[in-house]
């Protein structure tokens, strides 16, 4: 037992690969006084049991970037320390057995191209040369990585941690973190059983053991344990060294050489959740008893696809609980309910391949106070209300794993847990047709059936058109044409109040705030790159408080994002009142003929302008009404008392009748910001594109000299130009289907990929939007100058780019 140090600088909870990985990097970073506390020995807890396969692809660009991060780290650790790490580039092989597979393959080698991965496409025949002990007879085609590979969990993790060692960390182990001591709200230091550590920072890599440890602060890491099984045959022949790695989805299973035999394992579509009462005291380099009843299912696809595994012998049959989280990404960054305290747990049986890359965003992230790119896919923000509930959590994530290796459906929702939220309208709702979406535990209508007509308010997905095309298309015409309701209650909604609010704002927000009372401002909050970390409405209700709304998903984010970076010094609270207010949000060219017939109020353009906010009665409610729009059409977002929403509905859909008023849902409502070019946050823009970059420069006061955050960076792109720029693109063959990811070729070469796809049902193409990326520079003529093309499923079709609105209501025409 070494003498624990007095202080550290950052203590790190939990000596498996996430753990070492963030020492390596905090170390290499001149972080020399920080220590590692590990409550047995390194590798331990899952690490010592974990497949170690290592692939790269992901549906996220900066996500596949970090796990190619992790192989580019692999292939010089050894070199580095000495150590063997049992990592070998050996690449892999996904099959895919059926047509829809094949397509889903194909669309995720375009992904790969996207993101400058090499993904080749294979033969049936070609895929067995690699593979030669499979058989391939139901194989319809297969994608080859060659840079994927293998590891070694345990020597990997030794690698790192001599490497964080020879960089001047300190790593303990068999010495336990029983308590984080905290004094007005920051985090002092660590207390173990041979004494205390003082720090203002802890990072928890603890595994299956993080959720109830960062529970003990407040702070939530939705996750739990679930059992995951995989044999170890003896030698097999034809068993090679360079044999790649294989994952055959359509049969559950993966495989990977293991000293002349093979590891083989999956996800079964009934996985058993472990530890459902707590991890057991002194639980280490512990295995479950096997369970090969529940083990029998995948083995028996398996042995369809490897003859061979009929008469291998087996050494083992490994049962360890690893743990796993509700939308299947892993979970790193800063909680949100305690500053100083970094968390990166949560791995879904692929933090070996994560492990190196999530070490270094991790190591940044407390560097630098922020992660190296946007991270928002693994985000611990991008949780909230429901992950509070271990049995919500469990019952959602063992939906997420059973899925790991089902088809990824376009627009696909999860089943469980559902319904959790509910808009005091999802009953009249779901009598009106309703199919229901649901995010972050709320039940959001998506589209609408036309029950009376035969239709079932049920997805059926697919990735050409899905079965709710043509009632996305009802709704879509009905908003240009006349007028729509969306019920929008699940928005985050926050008050901004005190005696400096308008201070603090002028701060956090890149546009100008300091407006009269009435106004609405569309604005960005950036980070000190320019990035975009929020995109929100403000509307200043008094002297001394704004209403804030901004997207159901980025509740805990952008809270979080607002809290953090209101100046020391100012008197500003920050509250969620998101539960008390429904948003019911009209939108249409009948839109102010609709609203005139429920209110005493003047409506008019004149009376209520655009961008402004006022209190109007309706119905006997008070309504906070902001005349707003996302669909490019006459509109307001209605916000009021949950309590009178169906009576407000009510009276709305009574007056809106003769105008032909209809309940619109989400998809209507994404088809319509795609024709009129409005950016989503999350795809379109984040914290790695700029105003200047996205086409949004214009909701910047850099006219002013009012300091903000992201100024200097903003002024610094306007006056050197930038590298990407947001255009959009259509495509008039009505059979493609674009859906992001795809690749953008500009003059044959590849310059980027879509960021968002869909279909836009008034000007009847395919759209979508994605930057221009350029070394030396893009400006629009540069971008207008360019012949391009999309990559869709690695066929490439043209298609005609844009950088102004395809539609525009005060236009006679649309762009195409």
């Amino acid at each position: 037992m070494r003498e624990l140090p007095a202080s550290a600088r950052a203590v790190i909870i939990g000596g498996g690969i996430v753990g070492c990985s963030t020492a390596y990097h905090l170390a290499r970073l001149g972080w020399t006084e920080i220590v590692l506390l590990e409550r047995k020995k390194l590798t331990s807890g899952t690490t010592f049991h974990a497949a170690g396969l290592v692939g790269q692809l992901r549906s996220n660009a900066n996500i596949t970037q970090l796990l190619g991060y992790s192989v580019e780290l692999y292939d010089t650790l050894e070199q580095e320390t000495g150590l063997g790490t049992g990592w070998k580039m050996n690449g892999g092989l996904r099959l895919a057995c059926n047509e829809e597979r094949w397509t889903e393959v194909k669309r995720q080698a375009t992904t790969a191209h996207s993101f400058g991965l090499e993904m080749n496409l294979l033969t049936p025949k070609e895929a067995q040369d690699l593979w030669p002990l499979m058989q391939v007879e139901d194989v319809v085609g297969a994608a080859f990585l060659p840079t994927d590979g293998q590891a070694n969990p345990s020597d990997i993790t030794q690698a790192l941690a001599k490497g964080a060692r020879m960089a001047g960390a300190t790593i303990i182990e068999d010495i336990e973190v029983t308590e984080v001591t905290r004094d007005k709200g920051r985090i002092t230091g660590v207390v173990t059983p041979q004494g205390m550590i003082a720090t203002d920072t802890v990072i928890c890599c603890a595994g299956q053991w993080t959720r109830d440890f960062a529970k003990t602060l407040g702070v939530n890491v939705p996750l739990v344990s679930v059992e995951h099984q995989y044999l170890i045959t003896e030698t097999i022949d034809g068993v090679t060294p360079s044999l790649p790695t294989l994952r055959d989805p359509d049969r559950l299973t993966y495989y990977k050489e293991e000293v002349g035999g093979l590891v083989m394992g999956g996800y079964e579509a009934n996985p058993i959740p472990w530890a459902v009462d707590g991890i057991p005291d002194g639980f280490h380099y512990t295995l479950l008893d096997s369970n090969v009843d529940h083990f029998e299912p995948l083995m028996e696809l398996a042995l369809g696809r490897v003859p061979a595994l009929q008469t291998a012998g087996i050494k083992e049959l490994v049962n360890g609980p690893e743990s796993f989280t509700p939308d299947g990404s892993f979970i790193l960054g800063e909680a949100p309910e305690q500053p100083g305290f970094f968390v990166g747990a949560g791995f879904n049986a692929y933090g070996i391949a994560a492990g190196g890359g999530a070490g270094m965003a991790l190591a940044e992230w407390v560097h630098k106070g922020e992660p190296p790119f946007d991270l928002w896919p693994v985000d611990i923000r991008r949780f909230g209300r429901p992950h509070f509930d271990t049995d919500w959590v469990r019952t959602r994530t063992l939906e997420a794993y059973a899925k790991h290796y089902t088809m990824a459906w376009p627009s696909e929702e999860n089943a469980s847990g559902r319904p959790c939220r509910k808009s005091p309208l999802y009953d009249q709702l779901k009598q009106a047709g309703a199919c229901f979406g649901e995010k972050l535990g709320w039940e959001r209508p998506n589209w609408f059936a036309d029950v009376a007509a035969g239709e079932e308010p049920v997805d059926i997905y697919s990735f050409g058109r899905p079965n709710w095309f043509e009632a996305v298309a009802r709704e879509h015409r009905a908003c240009r044409e006349a007028a729509v309701v969306f019920d929008q209650t699940s928005f985050a909604k926050f008050t901004l109040k005190g005696p400096d609010a308008e201070t603090a704002l002028q701060w956090i927000a890149a546009n100008d705030v300091a407006r009269p009372i009435g106004t609405l401002t569309y604005t960005q909050m950036l980070n000190e790159r320019g990035g975009i970390q929020c995109d929100l409405t403000l509307a200043r209700v008094a002297e001394d408080e704004y209403y804030v709304v901004t997207g159901t998903g980025f509740a805990t984010h952008d809270f979080d994002w607002i809290s953090r970076n209101i100046p020391d010094g100012l008197n500003a609270q920050l509250v969620d009142i998101t539960s008390a207010n429904a948003v019911l949000s009209l939108m249409g060219p009948k839109a102010r003929d609709i609203l005139q017939a429920v209110t005493r109020n003047d409506v008019s353009d004149e009376a209520f302008p655009f961008a402004t906010t006022q209190v109007i009665g309706i119905a006997g409610c008070p309504v906070r009404a902001l005349r707003v729009t996302y669909v490019g059409e006459l509109g307001w977002e209605l916000h009021l008392p949950v309590e009178y929403a169906t009576t407000v509905h009510d009276a709305l859909m009574a007056a809106g009748k003769p105008h032909g008023l209809a309940n619109a849902g989400y998809r209507a409502l994404e088809t319509l910001r795609l024709e009129k070019g409005y950016r989503a946050w999350g795809s379109d823009i984040g914290p790695d594109h700029t105003p200047v970059e996205s086409g949004l420069a214009w909701a910047v006061k850099t006219r002013t000299n009012t300091d903000f955050k992201g100024r200097e960076a903003i002024l610094a792109q306007k006056a050197n130009g930038v590298g990407k720029m947001l255009a959009g693109f259509t495509v008039d063959d009505p059979d493609i289907v674009l859906l992001g990811r795809e690749t953008i070729y500009r003059n044959g070469e590849r310059a980027g990929w879509l960021t968002s796809g869909g279909y836009g049902h008034t000007i009847g193409k395919g759209i979508g939007y994605g930057y221009v990326r350029n070394g030396g520079g893009v400006d629009r003529d540069y971008v207008l100058a360019g012949d391009y093309e999309l990559e869709v499923a690695t066929e490439r079709v043209p298609c005609t780019v844009h950088l102004r609105a395809l539609y525009d209501p005060k236009m006679t025409r649309v762009r195409c």
